[in-house]
């Protein structure tokens, strides 16, 4: 038997117990599977014919012809009326994907044992899968519902897992109302209703009513992630912070608030205190791989190299499911130490089959180039196997080496020709007239995004590389301020383009509109070039001190940008 049959050995090693004892049909049922009272089953005897077909169905299944086992065996549950002989039915349906045989089955079973939640369950499921009446789908949630009161709370979180395969989020919604009508005593009524309504994409609603369901059990922990969840989506996210933060000083023991206090501060770039959080998680379970990486990262993202590199190899020595990314990340800290042999070491043990490993070729052609060797990091790019997407992402990655090593005319002449041949690619249109823009040919960096926004009309940063570009130079700024504004709406949360936003104003004279942008964008992301822009804003509002300090800050973490230094030695000459 292959891998790809079902499980099929316990029940053929059954099979031939039941054979040398002539049992009834009943005995077939496997012994660790919940069965109904024997008064349930039928008295149907282990005839001849009953026990060729279902010797057929097994060996047809343990052969891989699990249509020919399904078709025996809905033929044995419809001849012999055993629920257990009608579940096996309705498992080998599913298995093989037929939704119609498994439709078929699951209500054999659910009428032969009428007792089995699971089966009412079941049913309820594949008939939403078959596209079934929804009559009937909610005829069958009902029964579960109401005919399995001490395990109501679960089933109703369950219910939009049943109906998740109708695809009518709107049907869904309602069905979910009407379930859960009787029910509002109960929380999770409520939370299935939240859940629901954010499928329907009514966050609104979704919140009244996990509001609600916080209101019949406060400090619901559940309900309490999920509110923050929703705060989340409607950007007020340091409210959500606040909330976990909140329940977490009452509960300070719970790991799944921890967990998703840490995941938010994530989101908000708060790295020294999601560290903190998963440090505490990893407290309590020290060799966990996931929280071994995930501290890892955020230690990376912080630049302390000497705790990240030795959390990430912690996570490959306690085998993490992703080790690959992990030796990049190590390839990584490596070349932030000037050590290229040891980068090269880490990135050349990701083999090729790897999804990282187009990455690692990418990294070692980097590591090269730093290294000064940049024609042999030219070289490793074009010698890459791969099809013309792979080829393609190489390419682009040479020309951002050029670029990199101050060769900018050479970078562009490689896109053109490949331009040639692909006139409509948006890449290569919008790393060409990043280009352009380098080497101040500003009619070709315009030609290019303009036909790049024509072919992809929501691509955020053709429109913000255009607008900025005008706004740098002093040109048509009312125009660049449109385009920007544009890109905003595509984009709302983009640092880069929030900075463009404000330099726009800067350069149209609206210091205070320029002021409160740049804030947000510092904010979301401590970039050396927004800093530069703040910094000059708040310098023209006299408010030295201000700039000062948000110099000082960048120059520590980058002494090395050039337009960071460029902006501080102008403003900061006598």
């Amino acid at each position: 038997m292959t891998s790809k049959t079902f499980p099929l050995t316990r029940r053929l090693r059954r099979l031939g117990a039941a054979i040398a004892l002539s049992l009834p049909l009943g005995a077939l049922a496997a012994a660790d599977e919940a069965a109904p009272p024997a008064s349930a089953l039928p008295t149907q005897e282990l005839t001849a014919g009953v026990l060729y077909n279902f010797l057929l169905a097994e060996i047809a299944g343990a052969r891989g012809q699990v249509g020919l086992s399904t078709q025996l065996y809905l033929e044995l549950a419809q001849h012999t009326h055993d629920p257990r002989i009608a579940r096996r039915a309705t498992e080998i349906a599913l298995f093989s994907r037929n939704l119609a045989a498994a439709s078929r089955a699951a209500k054999l079973w659910a009428e032969s044992d009428p007792g089995s939640e699971e089966a009412r369950r079941v049913l309820a499921g594949v008939v939403s899968s078959s596209e079934g009446r929804v009559e009937d789908i909610q005829i069958q949630l009902a029964r579960v519902l109401a005919q399995s009161p001490d395990a109501l709370p679960q089933n109703l979180m369950g219910l939009n897992r049943a109906l998740s395969r109708i695809e009518n989020k709107e049907t869904v919604r309602s069905m979910v109302l009407r379930l859960t009508a009787p029910y509002l005593d109960h929380p999770e009524a409520h939370f299935a209703r939240a859940q629901a309504n954010i499928v329907a994409e009514d966050p609104m609603s979704a919140l009244g009513a996990i509001e609600t369901a916080l209101q019949l059990r406060p400090d619901w922990e559940p309900a309490v992630i999920f509110k923050a969840q929703l705060m989340q989506q409607a950007g007020a996210e340091r409210d959500a912070s606040a909330l976990l933060a909140s329940q977490l000083a009452r509960h300070p023991e719970s790991n799944n608030l921890r967990l998703a206090h840490a995941r938010l501060l994530v989101s908000l770039r708060d790295f020294e205190n999601a560290r903190a959080e998963f440090n505490k998680l990893l407290e309590a379970a020290p060799n966990d791989p996931e929280l071994l990486f995930a501290v890892g990262l955020l230690s990376f993202q912080l630049e302390d190299n000497d705790n990240a590199a030795a959390l990430f190899e912690r996570a490959l020595a306690a085998n993490h499911p992703d080790p690959d990314a992990i030796r990049l990340h190590l390839g990584q800290i490596a070349e932030r130490r000037k050590d290229t042999e040891g980068a090269l070491k880490w990135y050349r043990a990701i083999p090729e089959p790897s999804r990282q490993y187009g990455d690692a070729q990418i990294r070692i052609a980097i590591a090269l180039a730093n290294g000064g060797r940049l024609a042999e990091a030219r070289a490793h790019l074009q010698n890459q196997p791969g099809d013309a997407d792979v080829k393609r992402r190489y390419l682009l990655a040479e020309a951002q080496l050029l670029r990199d090593a101050g060769q900018p005319q050479q970078a562009f002449d490689l896109l053109e020709a490949a331009l040639l041949k692909a006139p409509d690619d948006t890449d290569l249109l919008y790393e060409s007239a990043m280009l352009a823009e380098r080497l101040d040919r500003v009619d070709a960096m315009e030609t290019r995004l303009r036909k790049l926004i024509a072919l992809e009309p929501e691509h955020a940063h053709a429109y913000n590389a255009l607008g900025y570009s005008l706004a740098d130079r002093g040109l048509r700024l009312e125009e660049a301020e449109q385009l920007i504004a544009r890109a905003v709406e595509l984009a709302p949360q983009d640092p880069f383009i929030l900075d463009s936003l404000g330099w726009v104003r800067f350069r149209r004279g609206d210091n205070s509109g320029a002021i409160a942008v740049l804030e947000q964008a510092y904010g979301l992301r401590s970039d050396p070039e927004i800093a530069a822009h703040l910094g000059e804003v708040l310098w023209s509002l006299n408010r030295q001190a201000d700039a000062n300090r948000v110099f000082d800050e960048a120059l520590a973490a980058h002494p090395d940008n050039t337009v960071l230094r460029e902006t501080v030695q102008r403003l900061r000459k006598p």
